[in-house]
C-alpha cells in the first residue's frame, strides 16, 4: 500500500537558515522507504492555515528580520495551529520556530515579541554572547543520542506539560542553566539543532513520520514501514 502525508512548510520562503530546509529532503528519503509520498506546502504569509488540511508540520528559523515579520503573520494561524498541536499533530520547530511556538522570545534590541502560546515557554535574550558549537544531548525516555550543532543567542525555559528533546551531555542546550535541550509536547519537537537535525538523526525522523502515518492511517499494517520501533517519549 502507498501513503501519501499533506506537509506544511511554514513561512519556508522566509524561514531557512542554516539551510535547515534540509530536514525535509530527510523526511523525503525516509517518507520513500516507508512507501509514502510527500506533498509539501508553503503556508507563509497571507495564507490561511486549517489544521485538518495537514499530516506533518516543519517551522524552521531565520534571522531577526524575518522573525519580526512573522511574528507579526502568525496571530492570524494561531487558532488553526494551537489545535493541530493539541489534537496531537506531528511538528518539527527550529530555532525561531521553536521559540515562537511559545509565549514569547526577546529580540536583540531587548524587543519582547510573542509567540502563539501553544505551548508553555518563554524565550530571553544574552548580553554580547551566543551559544555556539557542537551539542550532543540523550533522550532519558528512549535512550536516544541526538547530535547536532547550535548557534543561538536565545535562553529558553520550559513551561508546564514540557518535557526536554534530551539532557545536554555536550554543548548549552536551551539556556545553559538547566542541562535542557530542546522540547517535546504532545507530538511536537523543538529544538536548536541546526545541521540540519534529521540529516544527522535518522531515528528523530521516521518517530515523526511513524506518528503522523499512525495518526492519518489508524487502520492500516504499518509494520513493515516501521524501520524503527517507536517508544513513547511522552
Amino acid at each position: 500500500m502507498k501513503y501519501t502525508l499533506n506537509v506544511a512548510h511554514l513561512y519556508g520562503n522566509l524561514l531557512n537558515t542554516y539551510g535547515d530546509i534540509g530536514n525535509l529532503l530527510a523526511l523525503k528519503y525516509y517518507a520513500k522507504q516507508m512507501d509514502t509520498e510527500l506533498k509539501i506546502k508553503v503556508v507563509s504569509l497571507g495564507d490561511t492555515f486549517k489544521a485538518a488540511d495537514f499530516d506533518l508540520v516543519f517551522f524552521g528559523g531565520g534571522q531577526d528580520y524575518e522573525q519580526l515579520i512573522v511574528s507579526k503573520d502568525i496571530p492570524s494561524k494561531k487558532a488553526e495551529l494551537t489545535k493541530y498541536i493539541n489534537d496531537g499533530g506531528p511538528v518539527l520547530a527550529i530555532c525561531g520556530g521553536y521559540q515562537l511556538l511559545g509565549h514569547y522570545y526577546v529580540g536583540a534590541q531587548g524587543e519582547k515579541i510573542p509567540g502563539i502560546g501553544a505551548l508553555d515557554h518563554y524565550t530571553l535574550s544574552q548580553d554580547h554572547n551566543r551559544f555556539i558549537g557542537d551539542i550532543t544531548i540523550k533522550n532519558p525516555q528512549t535512550n536516544e543520542e541526538y547530535h547536532g550543532f547550535e548557534n543561538h543567542n536565545g535562553m529558553t525555559f520550559l513551561g508546564k506539560g514540557e518535557k526536554p528533546l534530551g539532557v545536554v551531555e555536550s554543548g548549552h542546550g536551551n539556556n545553559g542553566q538547566d542541562q535542557t535541550e530542546g522540547v517535546i509536547y504532545k507530538n511536537v519537537y523543538g529544538s536548536y539543532f541546526h545541521g540540519p537535525i534529521l540529516t544527522r538523526n535518522g531515528n528523530l525522523a521516521k518517530r515523526l513520520l511513524i506518528t503522523a502515518l499512525q495518526q492519518k492511517y489508524p487502520d492500516a499494517d504499518l509494520s513493515s514501514q516501521q524501520a524503527l520501533k517507536i517508544a513513547p517519549t511522552f
